[in-house]
């Protein structure tokens, strides 16, 4: 969804192929961890940065901030090759391996480079090889529960996948409570099966604003409104027609940051067949001045198994306007105004309130901040890393 800005000071790669030993952990001495045996998953650090990719980034730098107190011990870090060689953290040694790449490289190669090692997968996938020997973050069950979203081949590979995961034993963690419900049911898996962790906002700070953001789009500050996501359908933004019509009334813009990955998402299906000024992908920097400039953030989606945008809105004070129900509702709890947004004037009703009602979007703007504040990505890894040593240590 935005582009990543490394927080890299350090270059390590080591070369290797399959059959060698896991990388040696590089850390404090004189300090034992079930967390020495777990190599990283580095598949996502070559891939396009999309929420997925900026979970697993964060994710990763989060334990590497832990190994670089001596609070933890891990692995390293396994990737494809490739012709540009990703920046690895500080504290982590990253070894290239392999000959094949993406898919074919996870499924053939991986477990065999991690030669005995527990693998950590950051990104929805993980090899089937691996067995119980790996973690597997999946952020949602939306292959199953949004179908028409997703592309025939993505949908079919992923129900295949998750259910195969869940089938040989592989250790799953999730972002929510409302995931581990719906992967649980989809998986046919007991929900004590699925752990459960948190995900971060203190990213969207770390860039100061893009002070010329506004001017570059011919925005002014509070003279729009924000919709952050990719263009799929369960988005549901062509629930904002009403909304875009109610901004114009009052001189006002729809702004909707995002693209859509023909890969992944069926194209055509977002619904905007409305006047809104589309901006794209866009920095960190202009997102965090984007959301600081906005009346207020718009987000009617129907299905999110963690939802980035309304937390990151509130760590910029910006009020949120969102669908009820999915997890949503359960990270942002009464710090954003809800709307039933399965037609069009839901949300038109909500946002004429946000707009005319006194001291509304301020107790919102409030409210968000204190929300988003615990929300930090080394509380994130440190949970992640309580819930592998706890399962290692039983295995």
């Amino acid at each position: 969804m935005n582009e990543m800005r490394g927080q890299v000071t350090q270059l390590r790669v080591v070369e290797g192929g399959a059959g060698r030993k896991p990388v040696t952990p590089v850390l404090a001495e004189g300090r034992s961890s079930p967390l020495a045996n777990v190599v990283i998953n580095g598949r996502f650090l070559t891939q396009p940065v999309t929420g997925v990719q900026r979970f697993a980034t964060e994710i990763l730098h989060g334990l590497d901030r832990l190994a670089g107190r001596g609070d933890t011990r891990l692995g390293g870090i396994l990737t494809p090759r490739t012709d540009v060689p990703p920046p690895a953290p500080p504290h982590l040694a990253l070894r290239a391996v392999g000959r094949l790449r993406g898919n074919a490289w996870e499924q053939l190669e991986l477990a065999g480079a991690a030669g005995g090692a527990t693998i950590l997968n950051l990104g929805n996938t993980g090899p089937l090889r691996a067995g119980r020997r790996q973690f597997v973050v999946i952020h949602d069950a939306g292959a199953f529960d949004t179908p028409e979203s997703y592309s025939l081949p993505f949908r079919l590979w992923y129900r295949t996948l998750h259910r195969g995961l869940a089938a040989v034993g592989a250790r799953i963690v999730t972002v929510s409570a409302f995931s581990q419900v719906r992967l649980a049911a989809r998986l046919r898996i007991p929900a004590e099966r699925i752990a459960v962790m948190g995900e971060g906002a203190d990213h969207i700070l770390r860039a100061p604003a893009d002070a010329g953001a506004l001017q570059r789009h011919g925005l002014r500050p509070g003279g729009y409104a924000l919709a952050v996501g990719s263009r799929a359908q369960h988005k549901n933004l062509g629930a904002l027609s009403a909304c875009a019509t109610l901004l114009a009334e009052r001189g006002m813009t729809l702004a909707i940051v995002g693209a859509l990955d023909p890969t992944v998402f069926r194209p055509g299906a977002d619904g905007v067949d409305f006047p809104a000024q589309a901006l794209g992908r866009v920095s960190d920097a202009e997102l965090r001045a984007l959301y600081e400039g906005a009346a207020c953030l718009l987000f009617p989606s129907r299905y999110e198994g963690y939802g980035l945008p309304p937390i990151e809105a509130m760590a910029c004070g910006c009020p949120v306007l969102a669908a009820p129900g999915h997890a949503v509702e359960e990270i942002c709890g009464d710090a954003a105004l809800y709307a039933d947004c399965m037609t069009p004037a839901g949300p038109a009703s909500a946002l004429a309130r946000l707009l005319d009602e006194p001291g509304l979007a301020a107790a919102l703007r409030t409210r968000g901040l204190e929300r988003a504040k615990p929300l930090r990505w080394d509380n994130a890894a440190a949970q992640l890393a309580a819930i592998i040593g706890k399962s290692e240590t039983r295995a």
